[in-house]
């Protein structure tokens, strides 16, 4: 509401100009950076606050949250896209069968391009395709990462998508995993992994950046528990320097950097996410009676008292 008021009072201030004299002069103009300044600061406030909302709601309804604040400010659409990681599509290529993730890395115009035919669906006859050298480096990493998300998940969809830079390149893999929906439990975990490769004038080493994503909900609805919804992202960065060469190519080294950070998101959604809703749901909720918890408290201050008078 600040934001319209700034510009109302923006374009009143603008109609006086045209039918006065100018006789305030720089004055005015003072006035008009000043009302401009405060517009791009509450946009600038808008969006620190709708990011941070996005990052406290859960990620199963992104789209629909998403949504929702562009509606209310749809001057922040372009920032919000761009910078809000959104669940996983998949998709399915209709000339080999197999199925792959849409993203905003993959994706031109309307068309999504798929890593395994290279190809744009729906048909797109200009559209974005990496050099000849890196489709090559594109086709194996699609390959090594399928057995890594096999190994590691035991299911879901992966891809792995390349661009040329003007020095160096960058790629991002995805894998999502869905829960089966076995013993009523539903779930998903989405994982977004953006890369930068910067190889140095020799060519024997490399300078690696990444950017990690991870989605993690659950849901279980029993009838001895109830229904309880879990669910939270996680981002982390880091950049590291790695020897190029035939035994440790360009894959190898953004496997290793994918795996250590996929392990330790991991370990950090199991404390946090796991670990304290215990801490929390054991505190508020005792499977043992009052009358117990109250006699085995006594019991502890009796020794208390007992140890303390020897």
């Amino acid at each position: 509401m600040d934001l319209l008021v700034s510009f109302y009072l923006f374009d009143e201030l603008q109609l006086e100009i045209h039918h006065s004299d100018f006789s305030l002069g720089g004055s005015i103009s003072l006035v008009l950076f000043g009302l401009l300044e405060l517009a791009y600061t509450m946009t600038d406030r808008q969006l620190d606050c709708a990011l941070d909302l996005m990052r406290r709601l859960p990620p199963q309804n992104t789209v629909e949250n998403l949504t929702g604040i562009i509606d209310l400010v749809p001057s922040l659409c372009e920032e919000l896209l761009s910078s809000i990681d959104q669940p996983l599509n998949v998709a399915k290529d209709e000339e080999s069968g197999k199925e792959y993730l849409l993203c905003d890395y993959n994706r031109d115009a309307d068309s999504y391009r798929s890593p395994w035919s290279n190809k744009y669906y729906p048909p797109l006859d200009d559209g974005a395709v990496p050099s000849d050298s890196l489709r090559e480096l594109e086709i194996q990493a699609n390959q090594a990462f399928d057995l890594y998300r096999e190994m590691y998940f035991e299911g879901g969809v992966s891809s792995v998508y390349l661009w040329d830079l003007q020095e160096g390149f960058a790629g991002v893999v995805l894998i999502k995993k869905v829960g089966d929906g076995s013993k009523k439990i539903k779930g998903c975990f989405d994982s977004i992994h953006v890369f930068e490769v910067q190889e140095t004038s020799r060519g024997s080493n490399a300078n690696y950046k990444l950017t990690s994503t991870v989605m993690l909900w659950l849901e279980t609805n029993k009838d001895t528990s109830g229904m309880m919804q879990l669910g939270g992202s996680l981002t982390r960065q880091v950049d590291k320097s790695f020897t190029v060469s035939p035994s440790s190519p360009h894959i190898a080294n953004i496997g290793t950097m994918i795996e250590e950070m996929e392990n330790n998101m991991r370990n950090t959604l199991d404390q946090i996410y796991f670990g304290k809703t215990k801490d929390v749901v054991n505190s508020l909720r005792s499977s043992n009676p009052l009358s117990s918890e109250s006699l085995k408290k006594d019991l502890q201050e009796e020794l208390f008292k007992t140890l303390k008078r020897k």
